[in-house]
């Protein structure tokens, strides 16, 4: 027997009865969904919602069952976080780093036993996220480092848009190595003095996600938790943009309920309209059915990708790298194709929708506006225009796509 046999999985994630699993969360997504519009008014951040998750396992629906974990597939996964962001979009955001740490230790598990990272998974423990800086930084280059401080390593920097770091347990940190200048993930406990969160995320959309600054002066890490960024699971930034694609489905699936509701017990009616009732009248009934059919594409377009991210992760597992390299590209192409389709199918629908009702529907105690600003917001984050181009250079030259990009600070203009 090989190390690499030695070390492989006895039972990878490959999938559960969804409706099992779906009913498990159902209830709590409900609960959630109760007080999503009061959270937005307010904005509140949803830790007690958060907690109602951390508590039913949500966080380790991708953990094999064979360590206590649900044995979830990433399309499963995917379809759980488009249901909770029907309830209210900002929190799988918030857990898109969680997501994002759990997928590199299952993948990390084919050459290292993964044991206590399930365990604590498993437990309820989550991961936030802190990878970009933002200010005099340049291309290429990480402020944040790690270092040696008499017997301990240590982190000092500053993160921003560190989304779902305050709900956290553990930071997934990107950062370099003072000793060999190499770039590394640091995973650090949060309940130490040396980590500060803020709350001081300002966007318009999606503004409960936690998404603010993270501030680490001598953050204790364990050495063992110092992992090469070159380890890195292959296919992060397609799962990263699942995320969000699922966030912007949900956010499409909770317009059409909202609108719907608005419309089914609407009782003034335009003189010029079609119908004693506006849940009668059929150019309204078309408003509906147009967004309900958009967003249901925009569904089936993330859960189509998230199966081809389901078999990078397989083929993780397969040993052959050529086989597994194919597997990323499609992987990598897919997440951005789905990309251009799903924000523009959810971005139209979320604004045509108001066609469907008069001034009424701008109140700002309905929130309705919500799910066009949440979709905007989420939509912005990886930008489009980009993604296009990549795709049209793999169709044309049959480029390769990059599987990993940084934002900083460009040449100056002369």
């Amino acid at each position: 027997m090989t190390v690499h046999q030695q070390h492989l999985p006895a039972q990878l994630s490959t999938g559960t009865d969804y409706e099992s699993l779906a009913a498990r969360f159902r209830p709590i997504f409900q609960r959630i969904a109760e007080g999503a519009v009061e959270r937005e008014r307010n904005r509140t951040l949803p830790h007690e919602q958060i907690g109602w998750l951390k508590q039913a396992g949500f966080g380790a629906v991708r953990v094999p069952t064979e360590f206590g974990g649900a044995g979830a597939s990433l399309p499963q996964l995917f379809q759980l976080l488009i249901e909770l962001a029907e309830a209210d979009s900002n929190i799988p955001q918030a857990l898109r780093g969680h997501f994002a740490f759990v997928e590199d230790r299952l993948n990390a598990h084919a050459n290292a036993s993964q044991e206590v990272w399930f365990k604590r998974f498993v437990a309820g423990d989550l991961v936030g996220c802190a990878w970009t800086e933002i200010g005099s930084v340049k291309i290429g280059d990480v402020l944040t480092r790690v270092s040696r401080k008499g017997d301990k390593w240590v982190v000092n920097g500053t993160k921003y848009y560190s989304t779902g770091s305050i709900f956290s347990d553990w930071i997934d940190l990107f950062a370099r190595r003072d000793d060999t200048g190499g770039d590394v993930i640091a995973a650090i406990s949060t309940h130490q003095p040396g980590v500060k969160q803020s709350d001081d995320w300002d966007g318009f959309g999606q503004r409960t996600t936690g998404s603010g600054t993270s501030v680490f002066e001598d953050a204790v890490v364990e050495e063992e938790n110092i992992i090469d960024f070159a380890t890195r699971f292959k296919y992060q930034t397609a799962f990263y943009q699942l995320v969000l694609l699922a966030v912007l489905a949900g956010s499409g699936r909770a317009a059409v309920r909202d609108f719907a509701a608005e419309v089914g017990k609407r009782t003034r009616i335009f003189s010029h309209g079609n119908a004693p009732a506006v849940s009668q009248d059929p150019q309204v009934l078309q408003v509906i059915g147009k967004a309900s059919g958009q967003v249901y594409a925009a569904e089936a377009a993330t859960l189509r990708a998230a199966l081809t991210a389901q078999r990078a992760y397989e083929s993780r597992f397969g040993g052959d790298a050529e086989a597994e390299r194919q597997a990323n590209i499609f992987a990598e192409l897919e997440s951005a194709q789905a990309q251009v389709a799903v924000a523009e199918l959810v971005l139209r629908a979320t604004t045509d929708l108001f066609n469907a009702l008069g001034a009424s529907g701008t109140s700002t105690a309905k929130q309705l506006d919500r799910h066009w600003r949440n979709a905007r917001t989420a939509a912005s984050h990886n930008p489009l225009i980009y993604k296009e181009r990549i795709i049209g250079d793999w169709e044309v030259n049959g480029s390769e796509p990059p599987y990993v990009w940084q934002i900083g600070g460009g040449a100056k203009q002369a």
